[in-house]
């Protein structure tokens, strides 16, 4: 993947952050025997998680994630663990969730998800993941790759950029994760995601962002 020349104006960096954004953000939910909250450093997704329960019935809330690479200098307990905790808080009984604590990327999140169901003898057809906005996309190509016998659909808070920064998140650290996400839907596809086309202005948007610093979670050795 090969960088810019420097940093750019700031408002210019933006334009290409939200082109970004936009395009990983875009999801769509459908039917779900399960919801699968998908642990990282954003706790609103637990929020998601719930609302998606309730509001479409499913059978069990999956509280997935350890320790990820943004995680780890955060948190004291495993993304599972809080989630689960602020699920609890918003009303969905203790019985209907499911807590995995080991993952530690997306991948993981899917298999040992699925061998936690399957140890329980649950074999669901259709899921919801609740994620990051910027994660759906890479969500969903991920879990149709890993567990493809569950027909997967997305849900996630549906913002823009802005509106998301607004909230209290980070701006450096969601650049870094976008332009790392996005990376990795085209090194992984094929081999732990589904293929999914990135259309050449959002591909050129992640390396110019890449070029202007925003690369720790670029894949440097493919």
């Amino acid at each position: 993947m090969a960088y810019g020349d420097g940093v750019r104006a700031m408002d210019e960096m933006m334009e290409d952050a939200e082109l970004l954004f936009s395009f990983l953000s875009q999801a769509e939910e459908g039917p779900a025997d399960i919801v699968l909250a998908m642990g990282s450093q954003d706790l609103g997704v637990a929020e998601i998680a719930v609302r998606a329960f309730q509001e479409l019935g499913a059978d069990w809330l999956v509280c997935t994630g350890g320790f990820g690479k943004d995680t780890s200098e955060l948190f004291h307990e495993t993304e599972g663990v809080l989630y689960a905790r602020r699920c609890l808080e918003l009303g969905v009984p203790e019985e209907r969730i499911l807590v995995e604590t080991r993952a530690s990327n997306s991948g993981e999140n899917f298999r040992f998800s699925r061998t936690l169901l399957e140890e329980r003898g649950i074999f669901p057809a259709t899921g919801v993941i609740a994620c990051k906005p910027y994660m759906a996309r890479r969500a969903w190509a991920t879990g149709s790759m890993q567990w493809p016998q569950v027909r997967w659909s997305v849900a996630c808070q549906r913002v823009s950029l802005a509106e998301y920064l607004a909230r209290g998140n980070d701006r450096r650290a969601t650049l870094e994760l976008m332009v790392g996400d996005l990376q990795r839907l085209r090194v992984y596809a094929g081999r732990f995601q589904v293929q999914v086309q990135v259309p050449e202005p959002v591909w050129q948007a992640c390396k110019r962002l890449a070029g202007d610093g925003y690369d720790r979670y670029i894949i440097r050795e493919i």
